[in-house]
């Protein structure tokens, strides 16, 4: 049985079924302040991040922004995030885990289920969840925020004197925090190579405890860069879109992916009835 089809397999054996909801580019969310983790080796608790929080957007922002929502626990996306959510903390076994979430092309919808993976973990208040934007060329974190320009990955990179609690901020989802790519300026992608890239996934690692981290990658069109970003990530999640996404392409991207990692594929924005694997 070739790769995709025991992706599709798993996809079939799956329970729940993704409803997505369309995501207006225009809106931004209440402003933020930027999220001042402890110093030294003492992680930002939770209770340190409830005394951080930001105005919580209300039912109207956040789908208005096509993001779950806690009190819809019936709506079937929230099942499938949950699920996917609990699958991911059962193969690591409780403790914080980096997920590499990246498309099988630009337009599959990618960064619409990094958001919400990191929503569902959030939804958890024994967890917190960290999306970081690693989608250089194309990149959307920043619209969760009032200000587009605030300081990112490409500026931690760039400036040795930022630092990591420097680029997180809140976006109004209790215990949810984000990491944008930055203020723009030429892309090089060589930052993810590099030793300090590595240091901050261990900083991330090591400073937040209960913190789950999702990367919003870019599509495997970037092979390079999906390699690299990989390598740092314990899992990674493939996801397709219905009716455009072929099972030859999938079955390609998985070839790229480590067996051990491969999280499964989400089937993204089917009619009535997308999967994930």
């Amino acid at each position: 049985m070739s790769k995709i089809e025991k992706a599709l397999t798993r996809a079939q054996e799956a329970r729940g079924n993704l409803a997505l909801v369309p995501v207006s580019r225009d809106a931004v969310p209440a402003p933020g302040p930027i999220v001042k983790a402890d110093t030294g080796a003492r992680p930002e608790t939770i209770p340190h991040m409830a005394r951080n929080e930001v105005r919580l957007l209300t039912s109207g922002d956040l789908a208005q922004r096509g993001m779950i929502q806690l009190q819809h626990s019936d709506d079937a996306a929230v099942q499938v995030f949950r699920e996917l959510r609990t699958k991911i903390i059962h193969q690591s076994r409780g403790k914080n885990a980096v997920i590499l979430v990246t498309s099988v092309s630009k337009g599959c919808g990618g960064s619409f289920i990094a958001r919400n993976l990191g929503a569902a973990f959030a939804f958890d208040m024994g967890k917190t969840a960290l999306l970081m934007d690693c989608n250089l060329a194309d990149p959307s974190a920043h619209k969760l925020l009032p200000q587009a320009a605030v300081p990112g990955l490409t500026d931690y990179f760039e400036n040795p004197d930022l630092d990591v609690r420097e680029i997180i901020r809140a976006v109004g989802i209790a215990r949810f925090r984000v990491i944008t790519a930055g203020k723009s300026r030429e892309v090089l992608q060589e930052h993810f190579t590099s030793e300090k890239m590595k240091r901050l996934m261990d900083t991330l690692r090591r400073r937040y405890l209960e913190r789950f981290i999702i990367i919003d990658g870019p599509p495997m069109s970037k092979i390079a860069d999906i390699r690299v970003l990989s390598e740092l990530a314990d899992y990674v999640l493939l996801v397709a879109r219905y009716a455009r996404s072929t099972n030859t392409q999938i079955a390609r991207c998985l070839e790229v992916i480590s067996d051990k990692k491969q999280l499964g594929v989400v089937f993204n924005d089917e009619p009535r009835f997308p999967r994930f694997s």
